[in-house]
């Protein structure tokens, strides 16, 4: 039975031990960060020194803190006080516990003796215990930022679990960046009692959250792991990156959280057969993260590319085409029919379709919902958008504007990048299919109006086509796992 974590996630208090008016103490920052990204429970603070830290009277321990006000506690402190906590905090009500301390089985024999009698001691008192050594625990519907670092990211539907909290603050950076937000993010550390995937079956049944993203260096169990986590992928997607491949990161992973790394072909196989999605990068693994969060699954492999020049949908066209679980579509007879009437003669008259800049104000949006509608067309890439933004921010920003008739100008191509944007978000949802926009001004100028309108639209902007058609395959993928096993 999966273990009920509402208490870590949705807690109605929180309690921080190791508070101390040094900001760079851990402390300090679980207790500023807090109190900085909109939590509305109670607070506790608890640390050595007596008066305020950020406005919240400190109090001397946990047995200060009113019967049942808190349910997790973010312990903060050294190792030889914590089993004392628990036991005070159990008797308040607490039912919840992260270690962001270290000092436990990543630092040798005695730090193993200390894990193993703080998780026993959890576990008579019924507590769940995440950590120790952890960065924190996010749960953006609740406003709850109880790490010891930044960021906050934007609220979403990505649950981020890892056994690194360095890999959560870079899936957590990308959540800012892109605007694909996160709805649950926490750090396992040394995962003593509570483990990845106990994180991923809580996420699986989670209203807040549609698709897992994890980082694991080691496996204490491989075979429960694989029988637990092939249920998760039955109901939700799991990405995966699998540090400790090669004996360098082996070495690393056991000197980071104690963890001994899975061999990497055993680990492979079984990510395949549990239906897992693995990625061989961060950045990867977010875009396909982000692509299943925001995207419709594919209902097949046929891809069709629109283009508004021939260059990017070449490229395009490589990487479906090379892509194991993507198909460079044939375009069926009746579209090409129609897409033939709509184009001046000089269109590519193949996939990728290249306009060769033929279009007018409608052509893109009417392109999209034509191709969308067909039955034999499982998902769009659209490149090639973003230029009349390019063109309008040179001109809005050249000596010559607004005079010589250029406010004008600059308006309509502004507003014909927000028209292209969002008809392949209103495309995409009306024929349930993904329709992916790449393009480089995703990194290169974020200010783009194309760029803003796709982020507004609450998709991802991949930031090239190679990218794009990564994710799609590895969406393709699991949809078609799903399919043969329901």
């Amino acid at each position: 039975m999966a273990i009920d974590l509402a208490a870590l996630f949705e807690p109605r208090g929180v309690i921080i031990t190791g508070v101390s008016s040094h900001p760079g103490k851990f402390g300090f920052v679980a207790l500023h960060n807090i109190l900085t990204c909109g939590y509305e429970g109670s607070v506790f603070a608890v640390g050595r020194e007596a008066g305020t830290v950020l406005d919240r009277p400190v109090l001397a321990s946990v047995d200060e803190v009113p019967d049942g006000s808190a349910d997790l506690l973010i312990i903060c402190t050294p190792v030889s006080v914590n089993e004392e906590i628990l036991v005070s905090a159990a008797q308040k009500g607490v039912r919840a516990i992260f270690v962001a301390a270290g000092g436990y089985s990543e630092s040798g024999p005695e730090g193993m003796a200390a894990e193993a009698r703080l998780t026993s001691l959890a576990n008579e008192l019924g507590l769940i215990l995440a950590g120790p050594n952890g960065q924190g625990v996010i749960s953006t519907p609740v406003g709850l930022c109880a790490q010891i670092v930044a960021p906050w990211p934007p609220r979403g539907r990505i649950g981020v679990a890892s056994q690194s909290g360095n890999l959560v603050s870079a899936f957590l950076n990308l959540a800012e960046q892109t605007g694909i937000g996160i709805s649950r993010a926490v750090s396992a550390g040394n995962a003593a009692a509570t483990g990845l995937v106990d994180y991923l079956e809580w996420f699986a049944d989670d209203p807040e959250t549609d698709v897992a993203l994890c980082y694991v260096e080691g496996l204490s169990d491989g075979r429960d792991f694989f029988e637990r986590v092939r249920q998760v992928s039955l109901k939700m997607p799991v990405v995966v990156i699998k540090g400790g491949t090669t004996s360098g990161g082996q070495r690393a992973a056991a000197s980071h959280t104690g963890s001994l790394a899975s061999d990497d072909r055993i680990f492979s196989g079984m990510a395949r057969q549990a239906g897992l999605l693995r990625s061989p990068s961060i950045e990867a693994a977010f875009d396909v993260a982000a692509t299943l969060a925001t995207q419709p699954l594919p209902q097949g492999n046929q891809v069709v590319i629109l283009t508004t020049a021939g260059g990017w949908g070449v490229v395009a066209a490589d990487a479906v085409t090379a892509h194991p679980d993507l198909e460079l579509s044939t375009l069926p007879e009746d579209l090409f029919a129609t897409i033939d009437d709509m184009l001046p003669p000089r269109w590519s008259r193949n996939n990728p379709v290249d306009l060769a800049g033929g279009e007018t104000r409608e052509t893109i949006p009417e392109l999209l919902h034509l191709v969308a509608s067909h039955p034999d067309v499982d998902s769009i890439l659209q490149l090639g958008l973003g230029i009349q933004g390019n063109t309008a921010s040179l001109t809005r920003n050249g000596p010559f504007y607004p005079e010589h008739g250029l406010e004008r100008i600059v308006d309509f191509h502004e507003r014909q990048e927000h028209l292209y944007a969002t008809a392949a978000v209103e495309a995409s949802s009306t024929y349930s299919k993904p329709i992916l926009v790449a393009s480089e001004l995703a990194t290169a100028r974020p200010d783009n109006p194309m760029v803003a309108a796709v982020r507004g639209a609450g998709r991802l902007c991949y930031t090239s086509a190679d990218r794009a058609v990564a994710a799609l395959g590895q969406a393709s993928r699991y949809a078609t796992w799903r399919r043969a096993r329901t």
